[in-house]
């Protein structure tokens, strides 16, 4: 059975800084691209990041240059590094994997049940 857990979310004032993360089952067979999800109350779910199992990132325009993903595929794990905090960042965010959990399972989307990041003074 595949787990996705995340952690790090809490309460911080604007400006500062917060560091999730996600971490996987140590079983899955192969993760492929894991990205940060989030959703603010009343709002639909949306992209944060992503990051490929080589490396390579993407950021939504509003977190450009304050957020950085990184992973480490050793330990099935990712990482979203949140700096120079907004309110508007206030939501719950949720680690997706795409994922193969064993040699003869589908890839398959796969989430955790969210983190709160509240922003506020």
């Amino acid at each position: 059975q595949v787990k996705v857990v995340e952690s790090g979310g809490g309460l911080v004032q604007p400006g500062n800084s917060l560091r999730l993360s996600c971490a996987a089952s140590e079983s899955i067979f192969s993760i492929y691209t894991m990205a940060w999800y989030r959703q603010a109350p009343g709002m639909q779910r949306e992209l944060v990041a992503t990051i490929t199992s080589g490396g390579t990132t993407n950021y939504a325009d509003s977190v450009k240059g304050r957020f950085t993903i990184s992973r480490d595929n050793a330990k099935n794990t990712m990482y979203l590094q949140m700096n120079s905090l907004k309110p508007e960042d206030t939501a719950i965010y949720y680690c997706n994997i795409k994922a193969i959990a064993t040699m003869s399972s589908p890839l398959r989307n796969y989430w955790g049940q969210g983190t709160q990041v509240t922003v506020s003074s």
